[in-house]
């Protein structure tokens, strides 16, 4: 039902119903009046959506265009290059639909927008100015009719009269201004039904214009939609055709995913966790680094894999120097620190295995920690081959064979720190070390006495065999032949003074105890001389060629365990002469270019199982007897020569290979002759072992001099192309630069670091820059 007429006879009137009726025909103003209201506002909320639609779908339409489809091969087929097409002719068909969008939403906001602003605010909003007055009018005429009716009737004449003309003219007044007010209530009214619903009709007119020009463009795209449609079921058609090659390809590069490795231009790059201070305490977070060697510049991104975001600034520093974190220095493991030129203090920073973090310290030339410094111990210095030092070892490796031999990761897993200290405190007290019987009590950890052990022989003045001996022990492990390598150990071990042999002796038939129930506590004879090799052998002087030399030193810890017996409870042969020694060398490789599998050493980690690796060592060990005595016979029968190692017999020469005049057909021929050595692996091991070697022998007048003169690495640049036959070997194209390039041990192979991998280089393939 509408609303009831308003009369103008009842304005004089102006009884209850008059006013019912108005205020029925005030609400339905107020109502219309939001109503258009909300209607502006969701009308312009609506204009500015389209015109983020059309603005994103410019942008898509835009992203469509430049992307260019790239084919693979050097010719395209007809539905390639339809396809390649297609997203022009989509961006084109976007594009002319956004135009004839824009032109939409430019008349909305005239056609919608404005004419209803005008009616709210000149109609409605007069009829709100006609009420506000009528109000006012009324509210004047109450009250002068009040007060005239509170006239007192003994009032002269005159003023009465004057009274009654005042009320008469208000009266007037008020009507007059109550037609004026209905008039406009009622012009409102009528207005509205044309002059709010028209722009309404003009905005659907104008989205009726747009939605028919999108299906005249879609008529117009309909041709080259069919064509496409056949070129992509063509191509998928083909696609299931090829489907098995693709498969094995698949196959092909799973098999040998580090064929197929991404080249990178980062010398190292991975991610890291690295130590920051909080006003809490400290925390580990997870940075993405990279570095590269040539300008020393680290870049630090700190990023969470498991949320997949950032988690603040990228950091750019520039490296000054890196050193391996002490093992007992630090309750995390893998650990290492940095110095930067351009940030003060020290950054320590967390590897994810110990292979990472060997490889981040190469490419960084990182060192080892300063075991006899002052400042890392302030008891270093105090601890003595002593009846003392005797009766403290003696306490640690009883406790050990006796409560704790089959302990996972013996030796390995380190204690903590304060209770090492507190137990060498105890232990090195005079009043208990002469109580010889007195056992250390079973509160003690066995990873507590173990760590107590090892640094309390990191606490002597110098290494238990001695700074002046370590070259010597590293060249022996250097050779090539098993049987010189222990009898030049041999003889050494014997030129140490009386209590450090006899305390090197109490220690290792303890280490062939553990390594005996390697199957219980998991630790070799391998991963015991990673542990111990750096403490026993460490070198006086911290160079990087020391760094290169761990591997060696765990290797003469290994030697020392697998033949403590002998070694210590035997007096040692005459070694051979150098000359003898190079040239029984010489003959065992039968002037071929050496493969990797004839190598005495690997430069790489694996972890072969304990049956493996002890079946290896017993074929290894008979071949290299058979090689021996051959050289042997070979070195009878010709005595009379005497070579030395200034000789100039031609036999000699060959042990330097000259550069071929052509490409050989294979770079590294593999002899069938010679034995798989076997690979040295300390997995989770808290020292770590280098894989780059200064690889000197004092057998070789060449390699000596190279050692003795300290020639820095260089650079060398492939002539030929070369595919490894081993994991040590690197595979390489002509032209491919090495960083790092040094003699090997082997005759005609070369070390070089290719892309942050460690491997032998045919030393004919390359030359130096």
């Amino acid at each position: 039902m509408g609303l009831p007429a308003l009369e103008f006879s009842d304005c004089c009137l102006d009884s209850p119903h008059f006013r019912e009726t108005l205020k029925s025909h005030e609400a339905e103003l107020d109502k219309t009046n939001k109503f258009i209201k909300e209607l502006i506002k969701d009308g312009k909320s609506l204009i500015s959506a389209l015109k983020n639609l059309s603005s994103a779908k410019r942008k898509f339409a835009d992203s469509l265009n430049e992307f260019k489809f790239q084919c693979i091969g050097d010719a395209e087929t007809d539905d390639e290059m339809c396809i390649a097409r297609s997203l022009q002719e989509f961006a084109t068909v976007l594009r002319n639909l956004e135009d004839e969008r824009s032109r939409m939403i430019e008349n909305a906001s005239e056609v919608l927008i404005t004419p209803l602003e005008k009616f709210r605010k000149e109609q409605i909003g007069a009829a709100r100015e006609a009420k506000k007055k009528y109000d006012k009018e009324t509210e004047k005429y109450c009250g002068i009719l009040e007060k005239h009716l509170n006239l007192s009737s003994k009032k002269k004449e005159s003023q009465l009269q004057e009274a009654d003309s005042q009320v008469d003219l208000v009266r007037q007044h008020f009507y007059e201004v109550s037609l004026e007010y209905v008039f406009k209530v009622q012009e409102v009214q009528e207005r509205k039904m044309f002059e709010f619903v028209e722009p309404l009709l003009a905005f659907l007119q104008g989205l009726f214009t747009f939605y028919h020009h999108g299906y005249e463009l879609a008529k117009d795209f309909g041709d080259f939609k069919t064509q496409l449609t056949i070129s992509i079921q063509n191509t998928r058609n083909r696609f299931e055709g090829t489907r098995s090659e693709v498969e094995s390809l698949m196959k092909k590069m799973k098999e040998n995913p580090l064929e197929h490795k991404t080249i990178s231009p980062y010398t190292m790059e991975g991610y890291l966790y690295v130590q920051e201070k909080r006003h809490f305490g400290t925390s580990w977070v997870k940075h993405y680094c990279t570095y590269q060697r040539d300008s020393k510049q680290i870049t630090m991104v700190p990023f969470d894999q498991k949320s997949g975001g950032k988690g603040g600034e990228d950091e750019s520093i520039t490296l000054k120097s890196c050193t391996r974190r002490k093992t007992d220095s630090i309750e995390k493991r893998f650990c290492f620190d940095v110095e930067a030129v351009d940030r003060p203090g020290v950054i320590t920073m967390q590897a994810l295995s110990e292979e990472d973090r060997r490889l981040w310290m190469e490419a960084m030339d990182g060192r080892e920690p300063v075991y006899n410094s002052n400042k890392d111990s302030q008891n270093e210095g105090t601890a003595q081959l002593d009846s003392i030092g005797f009766s403290i070892i003696r306490k640690c490796i009883h406790a050990v064979e006796t409560r704790g031999i089959n302990e996972q990761g013996l030796y390995r897993i380190v204690g903590v720190n304060s209770r090492v200290q507190k137990l060498l405190s105890v232990l090195m007290d005079p009043k208990a070390a002469s109580e010889t019987e007195t056992d250390i009590c079973a509160e003690w950890e066995i990873k507590t006495v173990t760590s107590a052990l090892k640094t309390y022989l990191r606490m002597l003045p110098g290494p238990l065999m001695m700074y002046q001996f370590q070259r010597s022990f590293i060249k022996a492990a250097k050779l090539e032949n098993q049987e010189t390598r222990i009898s030049e150990i041999h003889s050494l071990v014997h030129r140490l003074p009386e209590k450090n042999r006899q305390m090197l002796q109490l220690l290792m038939n303890h280490l062939a105890n553990v390594a005996n129930n390697h199957k219980q506590n998991l630790m070799t004879v391998a991963n015991l001389g990673v542990v111990f090799g750096p403490t026993l052998l460490r070198p006086q002087e911290e160079t990087v060629a020391a760094i290169m030399d761990i591997k060696f030193q765990n290797i003469v810890i290994e030697i020392l365990i697998e033949n403590h017996e002998k070694i210590f409870n035997t007096v040692p042969d005459v070694p051979l002469t150098n000359a003898q020694l190079h040239l029984s060398r010489k003959k065992s490789s039968d002037s071929k270019p050496p493969s990797c599998s004839e190598r005495p050493l690997t430069l790489f980690h694996a972890t072969p199982s304990t049956e493996k690796q002890e079946q290896r060592k017993s074929i290894i060990n008979s071949s290299l007897e058979s090689v021996s005595s051959s050289a042997n016979s070979i070195l009878n029968s010709s005595s009379s020569l005497q070579p030395s190692m200034n000789s100039s017999d031609p036999n000699l020469d060959v042990v330097k290979p000259t550069r071929p005049n052509s490409l050989p057909p294979n770079p590294s021929p593999t002899s069938p002759l010679s034995p798989s050595w076997p690979m040295f692996s300390a997995p989770s091991s808290p020292m770590p072992t280098s894989s780059t070697s200064s690889d000197s022998s004092p057998v070789r007048p060449e390699e000596a001099v190279h050692e003795d003169s300290s020639t820095p690495f260089r650079k060398a640049k492939a002539l030929y192309a070369c595919k490894a036959e081993h994991d040590s070997e690197l595979s390489f194209t002509a032209g491919t630069v090495f960083d790092h390039v040094h003699p090997s041990q082997e005759p005609g192979w070369l070390e070089g670091t290719l892309n942050g991998k460690i491997g032998l280089i045919p030393e004919n393939y390359v030359e130096f820059l």
